[in-house]
């Protein structure tokens, strides 16, 4: 994990929130996306608290709310899925519009819509100011199964390598001639995809052997020790505390 890795969800900057240790902001993000699913469905207000939250976070980052809502389209099969919800449940049904609704279907949506826009929007904001690499070392900080992270790792870079290796098989088809135009061209397309199937579990023994060939016996080296102060952490702590306070507002009152 030694070498860097930008990805599309990630947004360079040099905010507070980006020069908080990985481990710090992966620990705020997952309390915070807890705390929201604990929180009852009927405390509609709280939501509203949360995304506000957010919107402060997402300030201090300087990532604008395009930049978040584009990359949330994403939750759009949930949304489709929530909205279905007040047609399909049962119970009593209530009239909005002239049109009879599940009651309990309509609760369901909500908590769908609700807790799930905001998880997402918190995965967005996490992704948004942490580059791949730290997050995996945020991982490793947090003592994830070291078997998992290295996985994690694997599958990230070697994604960027087969999507180059489609790249490349693409050009040469195009480069001589081939167009997919129907079911007639399939035949084609299925032999390319054999063939990057074999190429990459090729590449990947290679790969594997050089590693061993370099002293891999089961764990990757940790190159970059991610420390994170006393003061790191609480500011890192602000968020869920501050969802915390908003739950346990929202469950009594």
């Amino acid at each position: 994990m030694g070498a860097g890795h930008a990805h599309k969800l990630y947004r360079h900057g040099h905010s507070p929130v980006h020069r908080l240790p990985p481990h710090c902001k992966l620990a705020a993000a997952l309390c915070f996306v807890l705390v929201v699913v604990s929180t009852p469905r009927e405390a509609m207000w709280a939501f509203g608290v949360y995304a506000l939250l957010l919107a402060a976070v997402a300030t201090a980052a300087r990532v604008p709310p395009g930049f978040v809502l584009r990359r949330m389209l994403v939750e759009v099969p949930f949304v489709a899925f929530a909205v279905l919800m007040p047609f399909v449940a049962g119970g009593p049904y209530v009239e909005v519009a002239g049109v009879q609704l599940s009651a309990s279907g309509l609760w369901g949506a909500w908590n769908v819509l609700a807790k799930g826009t905001l998880g997402v929007a918190a995965s967005v904001l996490l992704a948004a100011t942490t580059e791949l690499r730290e997050l995996l070392l945020g991982l490793q900080r947090l003592r994830m199964p070291p078997l998992l992270v290295q996985i994690a790792s694997f599958m990230i870079r070697y994604g960027d390598v087969i999507t180059d290796e489609m790249r490349r098989m693409r050009i040469a088809r195009a480069s001589r001639g081939f167009q997919a135009r129907g079911v007639r061209d399939w035949g084609v397309l299925a032999k390319s995809a054999g063939a990057l199937f074999i190429r990459s579990y090729e590449r990947g023994e290679r790969v594997h052997l050089a590693m061993v060939s370099r002293g891999y016996a089961g764990a990757m080296p940790v190159i970059d020790e991610v420390t994170a102060t006393r003061a790191q952490w609480s500011y890192a702590a602000a968020l869920p505390v501050a969802a915390l306070a908003v739950c346990l507002m929202g469950w009594t009152l």
